[in-house]
């Protein structure tokens, strides 16, 4: 513990606030945008909602603040928010516009802040005088970030007039409903400051006192894991609802978050103090490594290369300051030693753990039976002096997929399909565990499992998870070198109760799921290949990413290459087929196995580990709004990779797709073996 935090004074906010400033309302209608930024207060009829203009829904955190932007890690964020808002085919918000609207309120539509863990996102609005922001309903993280900065969140519509009114809003209308916890948050007006009070002793916690129950997988592991009445760790039983503090068993952050993280430590906590347990804590240098190839001329006069520059100096001077392990870039050669989600899956997690990292797709290492999920800046930089993270237990919805697959259908697939259905695009999903189970995920290998963990992302799940199993304890003997019998003492008791409850259940039959793509603006937009009605050209393939940058998608490139190569095809002349490694295991995976040749072969251009161009930082993006890409990524939100139209798609139908120039299924010459 941190003497100087005990001694520190911290005062709750005022139990009632004045919002004094105008409402953005973000609408569909750019020209309404535009006109409430020129001046125009917009009517709003809080009591007949049919007769106002249609709201935003989905505004992703990619839209918030584009990923350039997120090279800031200051107050300079606060000329940023909404420039990536896209309303038809245009981006009606400019830099600086908002700040100077005097805005006090931004109101949207269903499923405000979905993607990206970023809390730059909150952190503009913030800084641009947004001090509360209203939707029909909001995403797990980016809730959780606005409330660990101060910004006030609310489902509740009548607010607008009330604030419109000037007058004083009670501060419990904005905690009514939350846990003990996050109400105490909330009142302390951020997570740090709450957490010196916890550490003086000012807070209550909730003891968890929940009798024994039977218990989903993920409930048996947050039990395992919470901080108990005695401040050990370890409850007998939790149940959905049940709020505190976890304690994890691995804290990782990359480049976008560490030093915005470790600004705010030197800041609150002291330039001079050190984190609390740093052989449990990993930075990694992933995302930005092919930056310089693909900015624009007009983002390096705006500095943004320096910037970014900046981001990694300042998380290399951090690490080497406390010790903490850093994943960075290659000695000899461009690229990185890997992104962190493979890194983590390969080297780090095991069954049983609770680990947190500073990225939505943190939930790519629940397909070996640990619960992981995505945190924000100011949780992992809290987590710096805690070591521990505020949950309130999920409930967990259970997907079944009975059956057997075809041979060109994949994980990629199966969770297109799911993102697709009602039950999620509605968002009732959104902060739910999603637990796999069924004999189409039993037949699945770890690799391919962890595609459908990690785009539990894209559903606004609060983690993905899958009992682990004889696949898991192979993972962990061949690709960890662990001993067997130690890794099955491991995944022992690793398994949902027979009578465990769960919010809901969904049941698949994957025969009856063939080749999918997400049409472009949202992973939710899936349809089957054979959907689509006229054939849909393209200029680039891309293949890579924590999500499809693994061992197993290296198989599935491979095989679709190799199938081409002996019918004497190759990549298409009129497309650009980008393969890009998730880390240097995988690399040297492919090594092993010969396909850098069979890739080089047939036309495919080989890149180093990065996150690249599923974040419009690397080769793999689009240039211009006509160009139709197709890539193995997990997210195709407007102006995440570039301006082009982008579909999602398994590693199979990338490959097959960018041999024949446009989509389509890819059909094996023969079996596929280990597919």
């Amino acid at each position: 513990m941190i003497n100087s935090l005990l001694e520190r004074k911290i005062e709750k906010r005022p139990d009632r606030v004045r919002l004094q400033g105008r409402i953005l309302f973000l609408t569909e209608d750019p020209e309404l945008i535009k006109r409430q930024l020129a001046g125009e207060d917009l009517p709003w009829d809080t009591k007949n909602p049919g007769n106002n203009p249609k709201l935003r829904d989905d505004i992703s955190t990619d839209e918030i603040t584009p990923a350039h932007y997120c090279f800031y890690f200051d107050e300079t964020l606060g000329e940023i928010p909404y420039l990536g808002l896209k309303c038809g085919n245009v981006t009606p918000i400019g830099r600086g516009e908002v700040k100077r609207g005097g805005f006090v309120c931004a109101v949207s539509g269903k499923r405000r802040g979905k993607g990206s863990s970023r809390e730059q996102s909150p952190y503009a609005e913030m800084c641009a005088g947004i001090r509360v922001v209203i939707a029909e309903n909001i995403e797990r993280i980016y809730k959780q970030n606005c409330q660990n900065l101060g910004v006030l969140t609310s489902t509740d519509f009548s607010l607008i007039d009330r604030i419109r009114g000037g007058e004083d809003i009670a501060l419990s209308e904005f905690t009514a409903g939350e846990d003990e916890i996050t109400r105490q948050v909330i009142e302390y007006g951020g997570l740090f400051p709450f957490n010196v009070a916890r550490m003086q002793g000012r807070v209550f916690l909730p003891p968890i006192k929940t009798e024994k129950r039977p218990m989903t997988l993920a409930e048996k592991i947050f039990a395992r894991h919470m901080v108990n009445e005695t401040g050990g760790v370890g409850v007998a039983c939790v149940k959905p609802g049940d709020t505190g503090f976890a304690q994890a068993d691995l804290r990782f952050s990359h480049e976008y978050v560490t030093p915005m993280a470790a600004i705010f430590f030197e800041r609150y906590v002291g330039k001079d103090a050190k984190v609390n347990d740093a052989s449990s804590i990993i930075f990694f240098r992933d995302h930005l490594t092919f930056l310089d190839e693909v900015i624009s001329e007009e983002k390096k006069k705006l500095g943004l290369l320096d910037l970014a520059t900046q981001l990694k100096l300042k998380q290399q001077d951090f690490a080497a300051k406390q010790g903490i392990k850093l994943h960075g870039e290659l000695k000899d050669r461009k690229g990185s030693e890997g992104i962190c989600h493979s890194i983590v899956l390969e080297s780090y997690a095991l069954p049983g753990q609770l680990n947190i990292g500073s990225d939505s797709h943190t939930p790519h290492v629940g397909a070996i039976g640990c619960v992981a999920f995505g945190i924000g800046t100011t949780d992992v930089f809290n987590s710096w002096i805690t070591k521990d993270v505020r949950v309130k237990v999920p409930e967990s919805v259970r997907i079944v997929i009975r059956g057997r697959r075809h041979a060109n259908a994949t994980a990629k697939d199966f969770i297109l399909k799911i993102l697709s259905l009602d039950y999620v695009r509605s968002g009732k999903a959104l902060a739910k565990v999603m637990e796999y189970a069924g004999e189409a995920i039993e037949e699945l290998s770890v690799d391919e499992r962890a595609t459908m963990t990690n785009m539990a992302a894209e559903i606004g799940g609060f983690t993905g998870i899958v009992a682990p199993d004889k696949k898991a304890i192979d993972f962990l003997v061949e690709r960890r070198g662990m001993d067997r019998a130690k890794a099955q003492r491991m995944i022992a008791g690793l398994y949902s109760d027979p009578d465990a409850q769960y919010a809901h259940l969904i049941e698949l039959d994957a025969a009856e799921i063939t080749p999918m793509v997400a049409t472009p603006g949202d992973p939710g937009n899936g349809k089957y290949v054979r959907e689509l009605n006229t054939p849909v050209p393209i200029e680039i393939a891309y293949g890579g990413t924590c999500t499809a940058g693994k061992n197993e998608d290296m198989d599935m490139y491979a095989a679709v290459l190799a199938d081409a190569l002996k019918q004497g095809k190759r990549v298409a002349d009129s497309v650009k087929f980008y393969i890009q490694f998730g880390s240097q295991e995988t690399r040297e995976y492919c090594l092993r196995k010969g396909y850098l040749d069979v890739f080089q072969k047939a036309g495919a251009i080989v890149i180093e580990p990065s996150c690249g161009a599923c974040i419009n930082a690397g080769p793999g993006v689009s240039t211009r709004p006509d160009q139709v890409v197709i890539s193995a990524q997990n997210r195709n939100f407007p102006g995440r990779s570039g301006p082009g139209q982008m579909y999602l798609a398994s590693p199979l139908t990338v490959a097959a797709s960018a041999v024949a120039g446009y989509i389509v299924e890819y059909e094996p010459s023969e079996a596929l073996v280990g597919v």
